[in-house]
């Protein structure tokens, strides 16, 4: 680093500055003051601390309600797969899947997801929206979470023998 001391100018500043004097010469904005861009942000010294905690809890609370649900779309899939081997009337592999469906527990998951929509807006320090008087929308969605049930299994795996063959 060059700690105030001028260096003689080089082939290559020379052309970087040819560069920025043509660009500019062509410029729409040249002459015109740039627009003053108003952030809404300050780091403060609570938020430094708390970056050095790690993870927060809502992003181990999602992290964990994530892996939850791999781990049943993984054990779903692979029983779904299983019943279509084992079952050759359509009707009857129906009557059983939706069975399986109605039967299978989704507590633990719910119970984080339950959580989340009841915590999160707190601990993630969410906006909120003046207008629609909520808190504001996470890249266009809503933070809140839908819990897992019956018909969140059946959208996923339908009960058609002939589509968990066609998987298979």
């Amino acid at each position: 680093m060059s700690q105030g001391a001028i260096r003689p100018e080089t082939a290559r500043d020379r052309a970087e500055r040819r560069l920025l004097e043509e660009e500019l010469a062509v410029s729409p904005v040249k002459g015109k003051p740039l627009a003053q861009r108003l952030r809404n942000f300050r780091p403060g010294a609570d938020s430094a601390i708390r970056a050095l905690g790690g993870p927060t809890v809502w992003m181990r609370r999602l992290r964990t309600i994530e892996n939850e649900v791999e781990r049943h779309e993984a054990e779903l899939n692979e029983r779904w797969l299983e019943l279509a081997a084992e079952t050759d009337d359509d009707a009857a592999f129906a009557r059983a899947w939706e069975e399986t469906a109605r039967r299978w527990s989704f507590a633990q998951v719910n119970e984080l997801i339950d959580r989340h929509n009841r915590n999160f807006p707190a601990e993630a320090r969410l906006p909120m929206d003046p207008r629609t008087r909520d808190f504001v929308k996470i890249n266009g969605r809503s933070y809140e979470r839908e819990p897992l049930d019956e018909q969140w299994i059946l959208e996923r795996w339908p009960a058609e023998l002939r589509a968990a063959r066609r998987v298979a």
